[in-house]
């Protein structure tokens, strides 16, 4: 029986013009081809040259990530094209607010949990908390995961942004 074929998620940076249309074409390439997004971040890094960064995390047989390079390449509006997973050291981070309601020894025990995972209370009241957290996804999976049984109630994530480690820009 021959082996399955591995599954690898990639972190990709792309620069690419800020203007209209630009993002629909990128989700366009994934979305015709069946390419899944795991998480899609997107901000303007270079106000002066019009330049934003979108950062994308997939996952796909590494044939398939390589396709997805490649036709990310061919887009008219991208300058650059950087697989952050296998260019070399590199730091990702997320960004999550969680909501958490409850009171007593629930509240007691999501209080002690987010100390312990360096969450940030930015908003309180009598019965809930709203958390701030940062980290690698694994982090934030990690502490969303405790919060469900404390009353998990609302979640919002900014998605991976990542950039890689040195001297040198995208």
């Amino acid at each position: 029986m021959p082996e399955p074929v591995r599954q690898e998620t990639h972190t990709i940076a792309v620069l690419v013009d800020n203007e209209p249309g630009v993002l629909a074409r990128v989700i366009g390439l994934f979305s015709g081809r069946g390419y899944n997004i795991e998480s899609l971040t997107v901000a303007e890094t270079d106000p002066e040259g019009k330049v934003s960064r979108i950062t994308i995390v997939t996952t796909g047989t590494p044939m398939i990530i390589e396709q997805i390079k490649a036709q990310l390449g061919r887009l008219v509006p991208v300058h650059t094209v950087s697989d952050l997973t296998v260019d070399g050291p590199s730091v990702t981070r997320e960004m999550a607010l969680v909501k958490v309601a409850g009171t007593g020894e629930k509240r007691v025990e999501a209080l002690r949990i987010a100390d312990i995972f360096r969450a940030r209370v930015v908003d309180s009241t009598n019965e809930s908390f709203v958390f701030e957290i940062v980290g690698q996804t694994s982090k934030l999976n990690a502490f969303i995961g405790l919060m469900q049984p404390l009353g998990l109630v609302d979640l919002a994530r900014t998605g991976v942004v990542a950039i890689s480690r040195g001297a040198q820009g995208l």
